[in-house]
């Protein structure tokens, strides 16, 4: 089987899924713009050819990259990025190419949040009240009629980038003053609630093979407004209402071998209000948490997928698994060394955050795990309480 891992590189710890489609048997073929010699050494190891290009964003030289390779080695059977800002390009390849996975056609409910609330109206699941905005007399109107505040953000967008809390008609009136002019954007209701997942992988047939849901304990927006720390865990407990909605949106997205991460409100009367989809693994650590909160290497098992169409991963989550960080403004009442002497053993990652990432996941960041909840509270709050 022959497998195109766009950007292989990067995220850094996703270099894990090359590893791992090469121990399954799988032919894979890296192309990115990053000299080869710069690339991780088990990574170069992994790949059967590697494809520089000079500029990704650049089609012609990615559409002649993977000409290159199917020219050489034979068609290619996939092609994937697992990376948001590159769904749209990896559909476009694989349209060119006729290679299996979502195409052109599909991006539409992939990349659009005005789409996907489509879709999740579709198969009756409540969305915050929204939709594309024109001028800044359109917005207005919204606004008068949801109220203040009100949430704006790019219709095609990555994370919460160019995400904007608007509270007043003033701050609306600043934000069409600086807002890109090139970008399409939605405006929605402001929801308060708190953001939970379904998220998982699923075979080319569709099937799920596990599933999983994080718990965050504040918005991006939040985090980012007022420089505060931030955590997010595995949650060793599958609320149903979440699995019995998140089964049907993994249908109605017609997600196939893939993983996905679709991202609700969980509102303080306990129903849920869908966000977003994303059709990739979810960002940061959560793979490795995945991997830590069940002792696994998803990695592996993802690779034996795509090989052989089996998956014999045990996704019991005998753990939480949490991601907690610290910003080096803040005043700790407790040292790094202090965390380390007390619950060393439920640490199993800390590292200094690079600084394009510091503004929502902190300078540095922990990694802990705890078989019980309450001891998981624990450790987060030794972590993260000030003087």
């Amino acid at each position: 089987m022959n497998y195109v891992f766009i950007s292989p590189h990067f995220p850094s710890n996703f270099k894990n899924f090359a590893v791992g489609l090469k121990r399954a048997g799988v032919n894979v073929f890296g192309v990115a713009s990053e000299p080869f010699e710069l690339l991780d050494a088990d990574l170069r190891e992994s790949l059967t050819e590697y494809y520089r290009v000079n500029d990704m964003e650049n089609y012609d030289e990615m559409l002649r990259a993977v000409a290159y390779l199917t020219y050489k080695h034979g068609k290619m059977d996939r092609i994937e990025s697992h990376n948001e800002y590159w769904l749209a390009q990896d559909a476009r390849l694989r349209t060119d190419f006729n290679v299996f996975g979502f195409k052109n056609e599909d991006m539409a409910f992939v990349k659009l949040k005005s789409a996907m609330k489509e879709k999740f109206r579709e198969v009756g699941i409540r969305v915050a009240r929204g939709r594309v905005i024109g001028d800044y007399h359109d917005a207005l109107g919204l606004c008068h009629e949801y109220g203040f505040p009100v949430c704006i953000k790019p219709d095609s967008g990555v994370g919460a980038a160019d995400t904007h809390k608007i509270r007043s008609e003033e701050e609306l009136g600043h934000f069409f003053h600086v807002k890109n002019p090139y970008e399409s954007y939605i405006l929605e209701e402001f929801i308060d609630g708190k953001i939970v997942t379904y998220d998982g992988l699923t075979d080319a047939a569709g099937n799920i093979l596990f599933d999983a849901t994080l718990v965050y304990e504040k918005a991006v927006l939040e985090i980012v407004e007022k420089n505060a720390d931030m955590f997010y865990y595995v949650d060793r407990n599958m609320p149903e209402d979440l699995r019995e909605i998140g089964t049907k949106l993994v249908q109605a997205f017609n997600v196939r071998e893939r993983f996905f991460h679709f991202e609700f409100f969980r509102l303080p009367d306990g129903s849920l209000v869908a966000l977003e989809a994303n059709l990739r693994p979810p960002g940061g650590h959560t793979m490795d948490m995945w991997n830590w909160a069940n002792d696994v290497d998803l990695y592996a098992a993802y690779g034996n997928l795509v090989a052989t169409g089996n998956f014999t991963a045990q996704m019991n989550t005998p753990y939480y698994c949490c991601y907690v960080s610290r910003k080096g403004v803040h005043p700790y009442r407790f040292t790094h060394e202090e965390v380390i002497a007390r619950y060393g053993g439920n640490v199993v990652l800390f590292e200094e955050m690079p600084g394009i990432f510091a503004a929502i996941m902190g300078d540095f960041g922990y990694v802990i795990r705890a078989a019980e909840y309450q001891e998981l509270m624990d450790i987060i709050h030794m972590i993260s309480i000030t003087e």
